[in-house]
């Protein structure tokens, strides 16, 4: 089969050699009818441009690169899907790496992006090793945290308050009276956005002068069985909680189950809430109550944060969005 090239494009499109160049690697200088008949007669032709010579030609890879804690989380998905589709359409693959919590292994996963010649790179959080910013700042990176929240207003950062999220449900159920709390979270050893989601709720119990019981604070890794586990190790306790607050909705599935499990109702024997408002929170029985997260405005604007910094534009440093308490049947008042 022949090898489509560059100048059987541009002979069927009926242009220059230097106008498909231009369409296929800087679009914004072809005029928007031009660029779609050139892509157009291109798809149809099968034509790949050639990468290493983009890359030479524009000092340019073309690709972002995003580590981010874990594919098993479905939250993640839905920001990365929107940045890799706002990515896509400036022209820019995403390349995606899974740390698995580990900042050890995120600092091997940056330096093997780096060497590859990524453009841009996204982290999640603001927790990080030394060494990982040294190889971003050395290779001058253009670099955003995603998922991330901090208070100095210097780093840049796409995000939401992860205290602020789990404080709005708790200061809720304190409204419906509850007195007595639990706790199950996902393992917040090198987890910036789950220490500060445990912070949220312990600090607002504390200003309404609630201390939570140690036995009452679960720690757990991220699935539903590990749910269902941290619920039941909070209820062997000869006292028990009205409320457990899970601090996302995998967990909370996972304590629901368990609750049914152990012949308890759910919210008239035990309230129970998530935080992210997964898909699935809405239509489980009871349907949870739950804090809803900015998932995919956080990936588009992130993808923007990135690209204005490769056109040499000084983009907004921080965009923190707001979360949202969305109240369902899984929360009420105690007995």
């Amino acid at each position: 089969m022949k090898k489509i090239r560059i100048n059987d494009v541009a002979k069927v499109a009926g242009v220059s050699i230097a106008t498909v160049s231009r369409a296929l690697t800087k679009s914004s200088l072809v005029k928007p009818s031009t660029l779609l008949h050139i892509q157009g007669v291109s798809k149809k032709l099968g034509y790949i441009t050639n990468g290493g010579a983009r890359a030479l030609s524009s000092k340019k890879t073309w690709t972002i690169g995003a580590v981010i804690p874990s594919l098993e989380n479905a939250i993640f998905a839905n920001t990365t899907f929107a940045l890799q589709k706002t990515l896509r359409e400036s022209g820019y693959m995403l390349l995606v790496s899974c740390s698995e919590y580990d900042l050890d292994v995120e600092v091997d996963l940056v330096r093997g992006l780096i060497e590859r010649g990524i453009d841009g790179l996204i982290l999640v959080g603001t927790r990080h090793k030394t060494m990982t910013m040294d190889l971003v700042k050395r290779f001058k990176v253009p670099y955003v945290f995603t998922w991330a929240f901090e208070r100095s207003g210097k780093l840049p950062i796409v995000g939401f308050d992860h205290a602020e999220a789990t404080a709005l449900v708790t200061r809720y159920l304190l409204a419906l009276g509850h007195q007595s709390f639990g706790v199950i979270s996902t393992i917040t050893k090198n987890n910036q956005n789950a220490i500060d989601r445990m912070l949220g709720v312990v600090t607002t119990l504390k200003l309404a002068g609630i201390e939570l019981s140690p036995e009452f604070i679960i720690e757990e890794p991220f699935s539903y069985s590990k749910g269902a586990e941290g619920f039941r190790q909070i209820f062997l306790n000869k006292k028990k909680p009205t409320a457990v607050i899970c601090l996302n909705d995998v967990l909370a599935i996972g304590a629901i189950s368990e609750a049914r499990n152990m012949g308890l109702k759910v919210p008239e024997d035990v309230s129970i809430t998530g935080c992210e408002d997964l898909e699935i929170a809405s239509m489980i029985t009871p349907s949870l109550t739950t804090v809803k997260y900015p998932t995919e405005k956080m990936g588009f604007i992130a993808a923007q944060y990135i690209i204005s910094q490769l056109q040499n534009k000084k983009p907004v440093l921080q965009s923190v969005f707001p979360t949202e308490l969305i109240v369902r049947e899984s929360s009420g008042p105690p007995k």
